[in-house]
């Protein structure tokens, strides 16, 4: 039976490959209005699915495949916004299988790729789950291209709002909370006009790791559930994930 080589997220980030699709996929959003997807959203989403499965009980080994995940999970935007998710999975994984990646593990990664958008991804297994929640948290205002920063535009309006986001679990009630703090730049329904599919995949995504999904913005829980009562304040159980 071959042995392949146990593929790193350095490994992946010293890919010509990955860099140019990295930077294709960021000019091209950038071209067409969107928020910053380059670097700096990668980097977030990589760390923040490494860091979310180790919190919910994964092997180390799948920590690993999510930091590659995240990595490359926007790739497919390098081709087109359309269906990125899809096109970006087949993307991860022919070049993962080029570096010397275990096919079996470039499959996972891929499929995990395959289904982190809303419109056709489902949360099949911890990473897939753990990529989506981590995906669809990063909304902040450090993401605006503020270039072309337009405040009729509702995407820069919601995310220029948002001063503070971040993501907790808190392992004594089984519960992933998604905390953001917003200013008078937009409001809590216009965040909704947008990610509104979103976290009812992320609330998917959390059951599918075992957890309860919450929804907090500026100190309202927004997916109301029946054991949650009164003021919500970070405790002591909690570790905070991801932050901007």
């Amino acid at each position: 039976m071959k042995e392949y080589a146990r593929i790193t997220i350095d490994d992946v980030k010293r890919s010509d490959e990955a860099a140019a699709l990295i930077d294709m996929q960021s000019r091209y959003l950038e071209t067409l209005g969107y928020t910053e997807h380059g670097v700096r959203h990668v980097g977030y989403v990589s760390k923040t699915t490494a860091n979310i499965l180790r919190e919910t009980g994964a092997d180390e080994r799948t920590v690993e495949l999510g930091e590659i995940a995240g990595w490359l999970h926007d790739v497919g935007n390098s081709l087109s916004r359309t269906y990125h998710g899809l096109t970006g999975g087949a993307l991860a994984y022919g070049m993962l299988v080029r570096i010397g990646m275990d096919p079996a593990e470039a499959a996972h990664v891929a499929n995990a790729i395959s289904n982190h958008e809303e419109e056709t991804g489902v949360a099949g297994d911890a990473l897939s789950s753990a990529l989506i929640l981590a995906d669809k948290s990063d909304a902040h205002r450090s993401r605006i291209n503020k270039k072309n920063y337009d405040e009729f535009d509702i995407h820069d309006r919601v995310n220029m709002s948002i001063k503070k986001n971040y993501l907790v679990v808190d392992r004594s009630k089984d519960v992933i909370r998604l905390v953001i703090i917003m200013d008078s730049t937009s409001a809590p329904m216009e965040y909704l006009q947008i990610y509104l599919a979103r976290m009812v995949m992320c609330e998917k995504a959390a059951t599918r790791l075992g957890y309860t999904f919450e929804l907090v913005i500026n100190g309202v829980l927004i997916n109301h559930h029946k054991r949650s009562r009164g003021k919500l304040t970070l405790r002591s159980t909690e570790d905070v994930l991801s932050q901007d």
